[in-house]
Order: C-alpha cells, then structure tokens, then sequence
C-alpha cells in the first residue's frame, strides 16, 4: 500500500492538517505513527484506514479488508455487541452463522462475552473498546489501523491486542497504530514515523540490531505487560523481536515474572 504526495484538509479557508505525505506500507509491517495532540494522527490514520480520502495526492494498493479502530468510538448504537458485530461482519461478506460465530469468538476473546446482549449504549467505556477493536480483528483484514486502541482496555485485554498484532503481522497483514505509551509493542515496530508541521518524518532508531527471542512459559500465561508483541513459534513458545540495545531488560523481565519464562534461544538478527 502507498500513499504519494498526499495532502488534507477541512474546509477551503482552512489550512493544510497535512500535505506533502509519501508514506509505503510493506505487507507484514508493523508501522508506528507518533506527534503532539492535534498535530495530524489521527487524520493520516484515517487517511490510511480509507475513512477519509486524501484532498490531493492518492492512495493505491489498500487490501480489500481493513479494519480500523478510531479514537473515539461511536458506542450509543442502536444494537446490542452481539448483534452489532454480526452485522459488521455480514458488511465485510461473511455468511450470518460465520459472522456470529466471529463476533461471540471475537468477544470472548477481549472478556467481553459477558455483555454480548448488552445494548451498546449501556455498555462501559471499557466494554465498549472490547467492542471496538473486536470489530476491527472480525474479517481477520490485511490492513489493521488502531488509534489509541489500547486505551481504555484492561490488562489481559492489551496483552491479547498485542497478540492479536503479531498474529496479523505473521500472517502478512500490515498494522499501523498509535499509542500514547512509548512502551507499547516496544521494539517490534518495522517503521516509526512522527507527524510534525503537517509532514511525515521517519524516526531514528528503528533499524539498528534486532534481537529475537525464542521464549515459552506456562499454557495460557500471558507475557509479562509492556512486552513487544509476539509471534507463535514452530513448536512452541513465542518470538519475540526487539531492539538489541533493549533485549536484556526484555530477557530481565522474562526470567523474572512469576511463575518465570523459559528462554530457549536469543539470536542477533542480520
């Protein structure tokens, strides 16, 4: 996906939020977008996720299913989670029982199976993020934005979003976010570009050593919070890519957790 000399604004008289964008975004990259409150995120993920089109410039080559996880979610919907996620799901093509069966499996998987037939607008600002950004993971798309998607999330929560980025990623599915904590998915992202002025520019850093970690821990335990995301292993355990300068904290808090992880290789990566 590419966007070239992109620009946008609202309104004739109003001035640029961005212009001049030229931004690649390879299949399997885990992109990350930083900048001041008000500086233009939140417009180039949209820009991004096809929610917006640019007022000049193009966008080319976005998969056919993408899913977007916006900074303010509209949660006072008429429908109930259940019912709102089957619908979006049978927008995205997917036969009604498939549709369901995502939206309970979707649910169940943020611990919001309990709320399924809660109407939307009874739902907490919590619950209603779960709904959020099951519905973005609902067509399994090849392009996942998320704008602030973690916030607002409990802890199993966030940890199982950042699973769910490294499972699309290893799937070749391209994930651009936003997050306000510099912690959050640490180390893993392919790209890292700040929105300054209204330009685009990339962030030192993000290609220096990699280090990949070959970890397992007990069935179903979670990876300690704040941990890059991680990719399934081939027999086991999880990958985890960080930056070379930071693996030792990474393997600290590994070895730490209770009950501790099992480190089964570290390898630089060329």
């Amino acid at each position: 996906m590419k966007l070239t000399a992109v620009g946008r604004r609202y309104g004739r008289r109003r001035p640029w939020v961005l212009r001049g964008i030229t931004l690649e975004l390879p299949r399997g990259a885990l992109v990350r977008v930083e900048g001041g409150n008000g500086g233009g995120k939140s417009t180039l993920l949209r820009l991004v996720a096809g929610i917006d089109a640019p007022t000049e410039g193009r966008v080319s080559g976005r998969p056919t299913r993408t899913g977007y996880v916006p900074e303010r979610f509209p949660a006072a919907l008429p429908l109930t989670a259940a019912a709102y996620l089957t619908h979006l799901g049978r927008v995205h093509g997917l036969p009604r029982a498939e549709a369901a069966r995502r939206a309970a499996d979707r649910l169940e998987r943020f611990g919001a199976a309990a709320y399924a037939r809660t109407p939307m607008a009874e739902l907490s600002k919590g619950s209603s993020q779960k709904v959020a950004v099951a519905q973005a993971l609902l067509a399994e798309p090849g392009l996942l934005v998320l704008d602030e998607a973690w916030t607002g999330l409990d802890t199993p929560a966030r940890a199982e979003l950042d699973r769910a980025v490294a499972e699309r990623t290893a799937a070749g599915g391209t994930v651009v976010f936003v997050d306000h904590d510099p912690r959050r998915l640490a180390g893993a992202a392919d790209a890292h570009y700040r929105v300054e002025g209204g330009a685009l520019v990339a962030v030192s850093g993000t290609a220096g050593a990699r280090v990949r970690i070959h970890a397992a821990g007990p069935p179903g335990r979670a990876l300690p919070p704040g941990l890059a995301a991680a990719a399934p292993a081939p027999g086991g355990g999880v990958l985890l890519t960080v930056d070379a300068d930071r693996s030792d904290e990474v393997l600290r808090e590994l070895l730490t957790a209770r009950p501790p992880w099992h480190i089964r290789t570290v390898e630089e990566l060329p």
